[in-house]
């Protein structure tokens, strides 16, 4: 094993360039991280250091419209799966496991649901996801914060949307820390502990600042993709995956998380009562090692029934 320190490069697809950094032990098993929206691939990760101890090579690129990747307009979630193909392909990886942490974590199950990554995806960890905006029987908005019902609810209408989100990137290029400035008074106490911690915020507001260098396209896109039809059903995935959500989050509500694994037939839940959205972080170590364990490797992963 040998460690890597972070590596930039960009990866050409469909006529756009991706920006990729990888990360940890250059010769460990691979795992594609998917940041959160707004967020980019600075976003919190474990140190180079920690990745190596878990024998993990950490992938991870800014979605299109974010930091250095060029905007694709229109996207669905599923396109994200085209993305990682490409990259994969790009660096060499053939199977490698995919782990997406909030806004990133509708895009990993689009990862485990594609036809173009079968037989390379060995399993998938989803952290205080979003459910489809179309979820049969789920109240969507229902225990969501103002500031995400505001930002989802003006999806509907594209304009007022790239309005909003235009001023809120253009504060953030401004002063990096004015987007937790903007949610602190919707946060738990949970969640005001994890951010409390200075080089957590630091991680948080460094991504935050390379995600809107560039404008709101990225932002954007998002919140839009999210509001529309992903492009796949979950309870079509078949690779296990494992879906982790804090009890007390008030940005993705727990009903979310129950509602996609009640569809998923191979799934582990994992909910942690004393835990909001931003404690997602702070268990991502232990995730990545779940998704890099030996027998994952060698494609003998088995269910998990669902926990507490």
């Amino acid at each position: 094993m040998s460690q890597e320190p972070p590596t930039r490069c960009d990866v050409p697809h469909d006529g756009r360039n991706l920006a990729v950094e990888t990360s940890g032990d250059r010769d460990g098993f691979p795992i594609f991280l998917l940041h959160g929206t707004p967020g980019s691939r600075s976003g919190p990760k474990p140190r180079g250091i920690v990745l190596y101890r878990l024998g993990v090579r950490l992938i991870c690129y800014d979605r299109p419209g974010y930091g250095g990747s060029d905007r694709q307009k229109g996207r669905s979630v599923s396109d994200a799966a085209a993305d990682v193909h490409a990259i994969a392909n790009a660096l060499g990886v053939d199977q490698f496991a995919v782990v997406g942490r909030s806004g990133g974590g509708p895009h990993a199950l689009a990862c485990a649901a594609s036809d173009l990554l079968i037989g390379r995806v060995t399993r998938v960890a989803v952290l205080v996801s979003l459910a489809p905006a179309d979820a049969t029987g789920l109240d969507w908005f229902g225990g969501m914060t103002p500031s995400n019902v505001d930002e989802y609810t003006e999806a509907a209408e594209p304009h007022q949307l790239v309005s909003m989100l235009t001023r809120r990137a253009e504060d953030t290029q401004r002063d990096p820390t004015s987007l937790i400035k903007m949610l602190e008074p919707e946060l738990t106490p949970f969640d005001l502990r994890v951010i409390g911690d200075v080089a957590m915020r630091q991680l948080l507001t460094d991504s935050y600042a390379e995600a809107v260098r560039s404008g709101a396209d990225g932002w954007i896109d998002d919140s839009l993709a999210f509001r529309q039809h992903w492009g796949f059903d979950p309870a079509t995935i078949k690779v296990p995956v494992r879906l982790w959500h804090g009890a007390r989050d008030a940005f993705s509500p727990l009903s979310h998380a129950r509602w996609l694994a009640s569809r998923i037939e191979n799934v582990r839940f994992d909910i942690q009562e004393d835990a909001g959205h931003f404690a997602a972080m702070e268990i991502l170590p232990e995730i990545l090692g779940w998704l890099a364990t030996p027998e994952v490797r060698t494609g003998a992963g088995r269910a998990h029934g669902a926990t507490t």
